[in-house]
C-alpha cells in the first residue's frame, strides 16, 4: 500500500555506531554499519521504492540507556537529539524525530524531552530499556516512583513514548548461560521488555496518568498472546492481585499501549494481535536496519487482512496518534 508511516527505525551517530556492532557476524558488519549512518540517500530511495511516506527516526541501543554517568549520557543525548533535528530540517514531509532521553535522571529526562517537542518538532521518545545508573551493574526501570515526574511531563506534552529492546545486564543473564543464541531479539530482547512494560502496568502509573501512550515493537513482545494468563492465573482462589495497580492488567494493555510490526513479518501474530488489542492500536514498521524494509513491505501487503485494517495499520493510526 502507499503512504506508509514505520515508527520503529533506527540510525546511529559515530559516537553511538559500535553498540550495534554485536548484533550481526562480522562479516555482516559493514553492512550493518553503512545502514545505521545512512540517512539521505540508501535509505530514501527504498522509502520511495517500497511506498514509505514518513519514518520516525530513533537512537540504535543501547546507546544513551547503557552510559552510567548521568553528566554524560545527557550530553550524547542532547548531541544525537541536534544531529537527528538537522536530518529532518532536510527532508520534514518524509522524516519525523524520537528523542533520545538520558533516563538516568528523570529531571533531566523530562527537560530533554520537552525541549525535543517543543523546539524541535519530535513527536515523542524512544528509549532503550532500562537505564545503567551510577555504575554498570545498577539497573533502573522506570515504574519506580521517581520516575513518576518524568511521566507527568510525558503526559502533559501529549507524545507517545516507545519502549525499545536491549539485552539483560550480564549479572541477570543466568538462564541464558551456555545459550548465547537466544540473546537479542531471537528472545532476551523481547522477554526483558515485556517484564519492563509489565512493571509498568502493575505499579499504578496508568491510574495516576490514565492518558500515557506506550508503544511496544515487535508485535508486542509476547504480551498479547500471555494476557489472559497473566490475569487469571490460579482463578480459583480468590486473592487480590499483589500489585499496586487498581484493575486488570489486561486493560492497561488494551488502554495505553499500542504495538508495531516491527521484525516480526508473520500474518498470524499479527491476527492474535487485532483480537487481543484490535486494529485501532497496531502500527506498521520494519526495525531497519537491523532488518530488510522490502521483507515488512512485501509481507504487509499480502497480509490476509482486511483493506480497511490495513490502512489503518499502514498509515491510518500513525498519522492519528502523532497528528501527522
Amino acid at each position: 500500500m502507499t503512504g506508509k508511516i514505520a515508527l520503529e527505525e533506527h540510525f546511529a551517530t559515530e559516537e553511538t555506531l559500535m553498540d550495534s556492532a554485536g548484533f550481526v557476524p562480522d562479516k555482516d558488519w559493514p553492512e550493518l554499519r553503512s545502514r545505521l549512518l545512512d540517512i539521505q540517500d540508501r535509505r530514501l530511495r527504498l522509502m520511495d521504492e517500497y511506498q514509505i511516506e514518513t519514518m520516525i527516526l530513533s537512537l540504535n541501543a543501547p546507546a544513551v540507556q547503557a552510559i552510567p554517568d548521568t553528566k554524560q549520557a545527557s550530553e550524547v543525548a542532547q548531541r544525537a537529539n541536534d544531529f537527528l533535528a538537522e536530518q529532518i530540517v532536510r527532508q520534514p514531509t518524509r522524516f519525523r524525530g524520537f528523542a533520545a532521553l538520558p533516563m538516568q535522571s528523570p529531571e533531566l529526562a523530562a527537560n530533554e524531552l520537552e525541549r525535543c517537542v517543543r523546539d524541535l518538532g519530535f513527536v515523542g521518545a524512544l528509549v532503550n530499556g532500562f537505564s545503567q545508573v551510577e555504575n554498570p551493574d545498577h539497573a533502573v526501570y522506570y515504574d519506580l516512583k521517581q520516575y513518576w515526574p518524568f511521566w507527568e511531563k510525558v503526559q502533559s506534552l501529549d507524545v507517545p513514548f516507545y519502549l525499545h529492546p536491549r539485552n539483560p545486564l550480564p549479572k541477570d543473564c543466568a538462564i541464558y548461560d551456555g545459550h548465547p543464541w537466544l540473546m537479542g531479539p531471537t528472545w532476551a530482547f523481547g522477554q526483558e521488555t515485556a517484564v519492563h512494560a509489565l512493571r509498568l502496568m502493575g505499579s499504578g502509573l496508568f491510574d495516576a496518568y490514565p492518558d500515557l501512550r506506550i508503544i511496544l515493537g515487535h508485535m508486542g513482545e509476547g504480551l498479547p498472546y500471555s494476557m489472559w494468563r497473566i490475569d487469571h492465573r490460579n482463578a480459583w482462589v480468590k486473592t487480590t492481585p499483589k500489585y499496586p495497580a487498581k484493575r486488570k492488567i489486561v486493560d492497561y494493555f488494551n488502554e495505553n499501549f499500542y504495538l508495531t510490526t516491527s521484525g516480526n513479518f508473520r500474518t498470524q501474530t499479527l491476527i492474535d494481535a487485532i483480537l487481543e488489542i484490535g486494529a485501532d492500536r497496531i502500527l506498521f514498521s520494519t526495525d531497519w536496519p537491523f532488518e530488510n524494509i522490502d521483507h515488512a513491505s512485501d509481507w504487509f501487503a499480502s497480509a490476509s487482512i482486511s483493506e480497511a485494517d490495513r490502512k489503518k495499520i499502514g498509515h491510518g493510526n500513525a498519522a492519528k496518534l502523532f497528528k501527522l
